[in-house]
């Protein structure tokens, strides 16, 4: 029997079942010591396989295309930030200062990789730029710690932010380099068994996740977010996406980029990474409770990718037209 488009994914519901397993068997003493020790291999596994993954030829093909991709690294690292900004006046007396900083978290993380790039495939953008905008994860790992600083006053002296890049570039960056020489060996073997390697990428989310709520959950992270505060996480992540969404697609079509362009800055621009969001929190505030802080960046991302998939639908049923070549006909694609 089909799945009704009402539910949710597989992954969407194995998360809730995460969350509510946290809830109900948090993990403690030893054992959440063990599941600390489980994740942290899982993070480092998760970005050596997105190192072997990540094809350079791909990439080089959609570097040269410099306006759109300047275009979503701003939207990505001063659009958000600005929005997450302006929009504080409506979320900090409806969620919270701990929800609040949840949602500055959300908007200076760096781009998503694998889900931006099947939207804009699926809607027919321009898919080896798409690609090429995977390297805003790279550059969100030195970053997203500064601004992190900057919006959130995460450090006393410097020395934390300096200490985050550094722990962050050990366990996320050296494994995905690591991943990017040994891809001339094993890269075969990764394309074959992408299928079975999309397990790694959700089991480490899962993993950090579990760890994250139990730990919220022992200091009473359900006490701190009751319904009313949780719909009104709801409503700023749907709030958050629904501006960026409408920027990124109003810049597009300011500067001239053709409908192809116009697509890949929408979903390229717009998302923001789980998978790297997670193990990201994991190191910039170790020592605290992370689970507050990342219930709107598990609600965001989920959000978006409902939203973006009906998007990528519709763009998807356009019909196909010739190839054009003049800028003026390119602008006219839309």
């Amino acid at each position: 029997m089909a799945r009704s488009r009402l539910l949710p994914d597989n992954f969407t519901l194995t998360l809730i079942a995460v969350v509510a397993t946290a809830t109900l068997l948090p993990a403690q003493g030893q054992v959440a010591v063990a599941f600390s020790w489980i994740t942290n291999i899982a993070i480092s596994l998760l970005f050596f396989l997105h190192g072997a993954k990540l094809s350079r030829s791909a990439v080089i093909a959609g570097a040269g295309h410099w306006r759109l991709h300047l275009l979503i690294f701003i939207c990505t690292f001063g659009l958000f930030p600005l929005l997450g900004l302006a929009l504080k006046p409506v979320l900090l007396p409806m969620v919270g200062p701990e929800l609040y900083a949840g949602f500055l978290y959300v908007c200076v993380l760096p781009a998503t990789v694998q889900s931006a790039i099947a939207f804009a495939s699926l809607a027919r953008g321009n898919i080896p730029a798409a690609i090429c905008s995977a390297a805003s994860s790279l550059v969100g790992i030195f970053i997203t710690p500064v601004l992190v600083a900057l919006l959130m006053g995460v450090h006393s002296d410097g020395s934390s932010t300096i200490e985050a890049i550094r722990k962050i570039s050990i366990q996320l960056l050296l494994p995905f380099i690591a991943g990017q020489i040994a891809r001339r060996w094993i890269g075969d073997w990764v394309n074959r068994n992408k299928g079975w390697l999309k397990n790694v990428d959700q089991g480490s989310i899962l993993l950090v996740v579990y760890t994250a709520f139990s730990s919220a959950v022992i200091g009473g992270l359900w006490q701190q977010v009751p319904p009313l505060k949780l719909l009104g996480v709801m409503f700023g992540c749907g709030l958050l996406l629904a501006l960026a969404l409408l920027v990124a697609h109003q810049l597009g079509k300011w500067l001239g980029f053709n409908l192809e362009d116009r697509i890949t800055i929408l979903f390229c621009g717009s998302k923001k990474s789980l998978a790297t969001g997670v193990p990201m929190a994991q190191v910039l505030f170790a020592g605290s409770s992370i689970g507050v802080l990342i219930l709107p960046l598990m609600l965001f991302h989920q959000i978006q990718l409902m939203v973006c998939a009906v998007l990528a639908q519709r763009y998807a049923k356009r019909p196909e037209l010739p190839h054009l070549t003049s800028p003026g006909e390119a602008s006219a694609r839309s």
